[in-house]
């Protein structure tokens, strides 16, 4: 049996409805909801017990699940973080505009002042707004000319968030701060703070020349500049002293800030922008997770996101606010195994597969990179222990929650958005005409409902610089049918160029929008 029928037999559900001429009926929707979204960090869709995970238990998410709908053809737009959280915040596809790649942690903002975000948006109807956990899209003006010890001219107060508490890129890049409304929490004057991603500063040890001082984990490729906390980093940083992140408290203090977010606005609505870093590298869970799990720490770092999400989850119900409150949980892209440190991940996976039935992983262009676990709950307005594979992408969001709180997006802003808030909320079946994903690399592809385009590209087939990872790369088109099977392994582009012909054209049109 192949993936795909292992997968299909419990994970490809049918859509609610499957006709567009029977569709249920829209649902009184109670005015100005909470809105939650939860985004992981390479969390893929094979990784929730809810959608088939082997080895490893998340409660909580499942009870979520229970709660809402369960999405099974939903897609971030890139297989990789910056350019699909852009894209998400903004309503905007990232191939549109050069500089969304893979940013390095002292990158400028890449979301400028001037553009629309959501948080914009859902701060005009009077919401209170944050971000808390993983950034990755920027600080400051320019990149590399941010002064780390006085506080940032441009940050997310800028594009709307009233409050931020953020990791100004991941965990495996300098530097290894976290940043709190525009300047460095906890900051420590007698260790100021310098960040270089070209050279390293006299005297500071790195992971390739004193591989002795990495003593909480060490790299499996790259990785290998500054250490903080016994880890290799990517770039080089000099100081913090006490505003150190240790790695085995992120997840503690991102959840911590945004327990405190939720009590205090608890009486008024409300939009919290929640990522979370455990599954991406260096994965070095808490001890109350360590241990825990057959497939090592990517499996304790599963148990401590689902146990984020359910801190979260008791705070609303103690709070009397969970009915009222709309919960969007994802991940930015697919998953990785073995993304830079030896953790044993891919050895112990034990017949886990993270991507499930999907070819690729993150930066791919196969499925695998940018098909993600989405689950929308609000008990108030839906009926859970639903689950759909209606066709949905993350750049619709924006537009969609537009719709909810009766917001109005400024011409120009958002422009590859359209409301899906039906088909979030399970009163309308009809699924997305297409949607356009981003490799690593910025090959584009097209989805359908029934049709996975890939657009040829020369690169090569596997990824060249560590991971193990099929980049989708193919000299000549390929087309997928994907209600016919899953893997994208029958390439059907020479036996049905009519297809491959129209989603060319889907493709052409969207670039010249």
């Amino acid at each position: 049996m192949n993936r795909s029928s292992i997968f299909a037999a419990g994970l490809m559900f049918p859509a609610i409805v499957t006709s567009a001429q029977s569709q249920p009926e829209k649902p009184k929707l109670p005015a100005n909801p909470n809105v939650i979204i939860i985004l992981a960090d390479d969390l893929g869709y094979g990784d929730l017990e809810c959608y088939g995970a082997k080895n490893v238990r998340t409660p909580n998410v499942n009870r979520l699940a229970k709660n809402g709908i369960q999405f099974t053809n939903a897609h971030a737009a890139a297989s990789t973080s910056t350019p699909s959280r852009y894209a998400l915040l903004t309503g905007e596809y990232p191939w549109r505009r050069p500089g969304t790649d893979v940013a390095p942690g002292n990158a400028g903002m890449i979301i400028r002042p001037e553009r629309y975000t959501m948080a914009d948006m859902m701060k005009s109807k009077g919401y209170a707004t944050a971000a808390i956990g993983k950034w990755h899209l920027g600080l400051g003006d320019k990149e590399g000319q941010q002064d780390w010890n006085a506080p940032l001219p441009t940050s997310l107060a800028d594009i709307g968030f009233d409050y931020h508490y953020i990791m100004a890129a991941t965990a495996d890049r300098v530097p290894c701060v976290f940043i709190e409304n525009g300047f460095v929490a906890n900051y420590d004057p007698e260790h100021p703070i310098e960040v270089n991603y070209h050279h390293n500063f006299p005297g500071e040890p790195t992971g390739k020349d004193n591989p002795e001082l990495l003593y909480n984990q060490r790299s499996s490729h790259g990785h290998d500049m500054s250490i903080v906390n016994g880890i290799g980093r990517i770039g080089y940083m000099k100081g913090g002293g006490k505003a150190l992140w240790k790695d085995e408290n992120i997840a503690d203090s991102i959840t911590d800030r945004a327990v405190r977010f939720i009590d205090k606005h608890k009486d008024e609505p409300f939009f919290m922008y929640f990522c979370t870093n455990d599954v991406h590298v260096p994965r070095f869970p808490h001890d109350r997770f360590r241990g825990k799990n057959i497939m090592g720490v990517r499996g304790d770092a599963i148990a401590q996101f689902d146990w984020s999400v359910g801190r979260i989850m008791h705070t609303l119900d103690s709070l009397g606010i969970a009915d009222n409150t709309m919960i969007i949980l994802s991940s930015d892209n697919g998953p990785i195994v073995d993304d830079g440190y030896d953790d044993r991940a891919e050895e112990l996976l034990n017949g886990h597969m993270p991507a499930g039935p999907f070819r690729g992983n993150k930066y791919s262009a196969f499925e695998g990179g940018t098909m993600v676990p989405v689950i929308v709950s609000w008990p108030a307005a839906m009926k859970g222990g639903k689950k759909s594979n209606l066709l949905m992408t993350q750049v619709d969001w924006l537009a969609s929650l537009a719709q909810l709180v009766d917001a109005r997006i400024p011409s120009g802003a958002a422009p590859d958005s359209r409301s899906c808030l039906g088909n979030m909320l399970g009163y309308d079946t009809t699924p997305a005409p297409w949607v356009i994903e981003m490799a690593s690399n910025r090959t584009l592809s097209v989805r359908t409902q029934k049709w996975k385009y890939i657009e040829p590209n020369d690169g090569p087939e596997m990824i060249t610089w560590g991971p193990k990872v099929e980049t989708g790369n193919r000299p000549t088109p390929q087309l997928y049918d994907m209600e016919a099977s899953l893997d994208e392994q029958k390439n059907l582009a020479l036996e049905r160029p009519e297809v491959v012909f129209e989603m060319q054209n889907i493709l052409r049109r969207a670039k010249q929008k």
